[in-house]
């Protein structure tokens, strides 16, 4: 299992220690949730921030959209070159349009399913996909429990994936922690989003390493 530790669960006093941290405990990728105030009703942060982010940071940039205006937001970013930028296919009129846009940038395109989002939305363009994330609370805010159904809506996304795109990953965030790691490792999920469970662990590399399964 890949982890991805949330920075907006970081302490933003001390963000370049948090993310430092992050990196040499063991981390994968470093996921960063970018909010609107509209497509979500939360605000987060811009490219200046995201920018330093990634001048701390020794892993991949695995940047989350929570907006409207997609393509405005991943032009933003793009200079950044993180390693992933994925999108809410509930607010996007022309995903295949914008995933080949991410694509022609050197950027790795994901779609994102709010939890309410069945995963037959993505039967004909799963194929173009390096990954797709699943919510497994409703996006908007760090620290909310875990929606069970997301569990049978991975192994059903997983099972679409064997048959369509074998080479895309599956990743899930929201309330994930050691307590439902092993259900998501056994429905085929690569990549967890953890934010406040790392985050608030006495030890950010032992919060990692229990989410390695």
């Amino acid at each position: 299992m890949l982890v991805a530790p949330s920075v907006l669960s970081a302490d933003f006093g001390n963000l370049q220690r948090d993310v430092e941290d992050i990196c040499s405990s063991g981390c994968d990728l470093v996921h960063v949730d970018v909010m609107d105030g509209h497509f979500v009703p939360n605000l987060t942060i811009g490219p200046v921030v995201v920018s330093a982010i990634a001048a701390c940071a020794t892993k991949p940039l695995d940047i989350h959209l929570m907006v409207q205006n997609n393509t405005f937001f991943v032009e933003l970013f793009a200079p950044l070159k993180p390693k992933y930028i994925s999108f809410h296919i509930e607010e996007e009129k022309h995903p295949h349009r914008l995933i080949q846009k991410i694509r022609s940038l050197g950027i790795k395109p994901a779609i994102v399913l709010n939890p309410q989002t069945p995963p037959e939305s993505l039967e004909y363009i799963l194929k173009d996909l390096d990954m797709v994330l699943l919510m497994s609370v409703n996006p908007g805010f760090g620290g909310q429990s875990f929606i069970q159904s997301v569990i049978p809506k991975a192994a059903k996304l997983n099972d679409m994936r064997k048959r369509l795109n074998p080479a895309c990953l599956i990743e899930v965030d929201g309330g994930v922690s050691y307590k439902n790691i092993q259900s998501l490792k056994e429905v085929g999920v690569d990549i967890v989003v953890a934010g406040s469970y790392i985050f608030n662990h006495a030890s950010k590399k032992d919060a990692i390493a229990s989410l390695k399964v």
